[in-house]
């Protein structure tokens, strides 16, 4: 049973993966010739498996279009937070205390944690900075605000995004 899904997974990875590559060499090349299509193939092929063997597909993967209906969020989260950070420094009266908070989460180490650490990071007013124990340390432009609380949000979010292994339901 375990052999036949860590199968199917590598099939339907290499195929969606096969697929992309595939379409992102007619893209580059514009061209239909046969001998064209044929070079497409091969590198096609080759790039897949080097996709395979450096990324295994039971690493997990992300929803494409749950990423996508998760863009207008991370847009309006980073505007927002971009405003939030440029009135607190630039105000009249700087209005920050900086620190580091710990964040447990759900995710395990690894790909998924190392992504969710990537996506918080782009958020402006917290910066992933170190693992301690395994709880992301993040340094944040305020201590005062529900920084965790945010964070674990944004963990949910990103949960569904994911199709990777988690410690916590």
């Amino acid at each position: 049973m375990i052999q036949h899904t860590s199968t199917r997974m590598t099939m339907i990875a290499a195929l969606s993966r096969g697929t992309v590559f595939y379409l992102l060499w007619l893209v580059l090349t514009q061209s239909f010739k046969p001998g064209d299509l044929n070079m497409g193939l091969m590198t096609t092929l080759a790039a897949t498996s080097v996709s395979l063997f450096l990324r295994p597909p039971s690493t997990g993967h992300l929803r494409l279009w749950l990423t996508l209906r998760l863009a207008p969020h991370f847009f309006w989260e980073s505007v927002r937070a971009g405003i939030d950070v440029a009135r607190r420094a630039l105000g009249p009266q700087v209005r920050v205390q900086p620190g580091y908070v710990e964040c447990p989460l759900a995710f395990p180490p690894g790909l998924a944690r190392n992504r969710f650490s990537s996506f918080t990071s782009l958020l402006p007013g917290t910066v992933a900075c170190g693992d301690r124990d395994g709880v992301l340390v993040y340094h944040c432009l305020d201590v005062t605000q529900p920084v965790v609380e945010q964070l674990w949000a944004e963990e949910k979010r990103l949960a569904l995004v994911l199709v990777e292994g988690r410690d916590r339901g």
